[in-house]
């Protein structure tokens, strides 16, 4: 009998679950664990060549396995490096890591996979089988073909360097950005420099300056703890009177991981590097072309719709800056003449205030997280007939915070669960908000044999932690993020498809797969929705009316600025992965300066070293694809103005409506193209006019 490999016969990750223990996993357990699942995926592999034939139960069962099985495991263990980073586990990963994309290339440049894909193409049963099915062989083709599977051997090999090497610098990326995140600490002590925080913000500072060693920190006293992380550094932004505070923590921010061993720069050159490498080896010109390859858009299209709206964005954005200054002088302020970075938040909110008498901290106290989820959930209940329930203690979590639900359709059956970490926890946690799937809806891997396996998700948000006795009291911006998150996990969770690859958000283009976040962020402006999640936490009253119509009429404020953010990050994106040529003439920097001046009306700073940050395009999925926020936003903007047609007010109306979406978008997952789904949902193409006007830039492009 032979003895099982140490390490793997206790080790959670080799265990059958179907919610992963994350409370038992540890980093030592992920060298053994994951070396063992890959030898055992090995074999299925090379048994599955053997035996394969071009029919679903000897090609896509069997393979659906294996990918299922690495992605799940996989899926856990990065998770907790997410949301749980140490040392260990990260360099257990970092060790494990090319075994893991070695087996990847290996099952992707599988030739009798690939062959069986083609001859069911190729068969004369191909007219018969369904959308879905069809949408797998043919995904399944592409995806071959780029993962190199058509290169002679000497050239497969360098691509697979390639993927070794991008997947090692990408990882080492986002490592950097959170460790020149953690590192910057400012630690104030005289009441003076802090003036203007409001309250939560001197709460969140002194619990941060507890946590590290200042026993004695008091919100009132001090001393306060400032760092980078979203929620400290959003505050200080937008609210510290002091703009020699406000200097430094922009300054710092920007740079992070621009100098010393924590540099991105060399990072930076050497992945766009690779990627054109990468892009030239399969034949096309650079890398937007691969990434378009599996998108909705074209190179054309998306930098035809991002000059669309960046030209009526920069009249507005214009304006803005003009308000801005125009209002600091009425303010009789001395920097009046020479406006930089670090005083735009800050004469942005106060003139938001004096415009709509909104400031974004009176209204935390409306926006506790319970409510606002109880307001959520309510929502998706008339807009989708679904019930959400608590089922804490059903599955384990990571942290004590993290909560955990069952959703179920209106007769009461459970149809998916998910997981729900909501606040900030800097030294170990990764900054923004990301949805992800931890398991998938699937027939092949049904776990009683007669229904589909039901999925699972992961929302994770980085809001403010409760401060003492208080709830989480949250912007309206988090409230935002959480709805658009929430949707990401709604088309995971109310899929109807029941062939694991195209199940949920798997094989959806990417540029169509931000349409039922976005789309659920528009309910944040819906009167009978934000009353609903609007209660104060102490009195229980309602937003007022006033403030909702602020609120309201706040909503296009600055509406070009945000807009040419946006585009700003989008134009970069593609120009790095399209015109740019590494070690030539132009650095990274250059691109950057030269995108800036159609997109930015106040150039950057010469030391903004923003890139070197810019995790989305570097350790994350959107190189040459971050125009998909934008592109995505035509059609959630397009899919809402279903409901505003159809009236907001009428309750029938809308709960057709949102069935109907339920039916298409949220259901029918990858396994129809994303533009035939709009239109069966719409009944014609997206248009870009709801985007325009929701975002007030309508009269501007009508006069284009």
């Amino acid at each position: 009998m032979s003895m099982p490999v140490e390490g793997t016969e206790n080790n959670p990750l080799l265990k059958d679950f179907y919610f992963p223990p994350f409370d038992s996993i540890k980093a030592s357990h992920v060298l053994p664990g994951i070396r063992a699942l890959l030898k055992q995926l090995e074999c299925e592999l090379e048994e599955l060549e053997r035996t394969v034939e071009p029919t679903w139960p000897k090609l896509v069962e069997p393979l659906e396995r294996i990918v299922d099985r690495l992605a799940v495991v996989w899926g856990a263990v990065s998770h907790l490096k997410s949301v749980k980073d140490d040392p260990e586990l990260r360099s257990a990963i970092e060790e494990v890591q090319p075994e893991k994309v070695a087996f990847q290339l290996k099952l992707g440049q599988s030739k009798a996979i690939y062959n069986a894909f083609k001859a069911i193409k190729e068969s004369p049963d191909w007219d018969t089988l369904s959308d879905a099915k069809k949408r797998i062989v043919e995904s399944q083709i592409k995806d071959a073909v780029l993962i190199g599977i058509a290169l002679e051997d000497d050239k497969r090999e360098q691509f697979n360097k390639i993927e070794q090497e991008l997947a090692k610098l990408s990882q080492k990326f986002g490592e950097n950005v959170l460790d020149a995140t953690k590192k910057f600490e400012k630690l104030v002590t005289d009441k003076k420099e802090v003036e203007g925080l409001p309250a939560t913000a001197l709460g969140l500072a002194a619990q941060t300056a507890v946590s590290k060693g200042h026993g004695n920190a008091t919100a009132e006293n001090g001393p306060w703890m400032i760092t980078l992380d979203a929620p400290s550094f959003m505050a200080v932004m937008q609210h510290a009177k002091n703009r020699t505070l406000r200097e430094e923590v922009y300054r710092a921010f920007v740079s992070r991981a621009s100098s010393g061993d924590l540099d991105n720069t060399p990072l930076i050159d050497q992945i766009l590097k690779l990627r054109l490498e990468k892009a030239k080896l399969l034949g096309y010109n650079n890398y937007a072309e691969v990434s378009m390859a599996t998108k909705m858009a074209t190179v054309e299209k998306a930098e035809e719709l991002l000059e669309k709206l960046r030209s009526a964005s920069w009249n507005p954005a214009v304006q803005d800056m003009e308000d801005l200054k125009y209002f600091s002088k009425s303010q009789g302020v001395p920097e009046v003449d020479n406006l930089s970075h670090w005083d735009i938040s800050f004469w942005s909110e106060r003139l938001r205030e004096s415009k709509y008498e909104i400031n974004e901290e009176d209204l935390r106290p409306y926006f506790s997280f319970p409510k606002v989820m109880d307001g959520l959930f309510s929502l998706a209940n008339k807009l989708f007939g679904i019930n959400i329930e608590p089922a804490d203690g059903l599955a384990p979590v990571w942290n004590s915070d993290v909560r955990f639900y069952r959703v179920n359709d209106s007769s009461g059956s459970p149809i998916a669960f998910f997981y729900f970490d909501p606040y900030s926890r800097p030294s170990e946690k990764r900054g923004g908000a990301w949805m992800d799937e931890v398991v998938g809806r699937s027939r092949v891997l049904s776990q009683d044999g007669s229904s589909a396996r039901l999925p699972v998700a992961h929302m994770v948000c980085n809001q403010m932690p409760p401060v003492g006795d208080k709830p989480s009291l949250m912007t309206f911006r988090e409230v935002e993020t959480v709805f658009h998150e929430f949707g990401h996990a709604l088309q995971h969770m109310l899929t109807k498809q029941d062939e694991g690859l195209v199940a949920g958000i798997r094989n959806v283009e990417w540029d169509a797969v931000e349409l039922p976040s976005q789309f659920m962020e528009n309910w944040c402006y819906h009167r009978d929705t934000l009353m609903s999640i609007g209660k104060h936490y102490e009195t229980g009253e309602s937003i007022p009316d006033e403030i909702y119509q602020k609120l309201l009429a706040a909503r296009t404020f600055r509406a070009g600025s945000l807009s040419l953010r946006q585009i700003k990050f989008a134009t970069l994106d593609l120009e790095l992965h399209t015109k740019y040529l590494p070690g030539g003439s132009e650095s990274i920097y250059d691109v950057d300066r030269r995108v800036s001046k159609r997109t930015q009306v106040l150039p950057p700073l010469p030391e903004d070293r923003y890139l070197c940050s810019f995790s989305h395009i570097f350790a994350g999925g959107y190189a040459a694809g971050y125009y998909s926020y934008k592109w995505a936003e035509v059609l959630s903007a397009d899919a809402f103005s279903a409901f505003e047609d159809a009236g907001l007010d009428d309750d029938k109306a809308v709960r057709e409506t949102g069935q109907r979406f339920r039916e298409t978008v949220l259901a029918l997952g990858g396994g129809k193209a994303p533009l035939e789904v709009f239109v069966e949902f719409r009944g014609r193409e997206p248009s870009p006019e709801p985007l325009l006007r929701h975002n007030g830039l309508m009269q501007v492009a009508a006069s284009l």
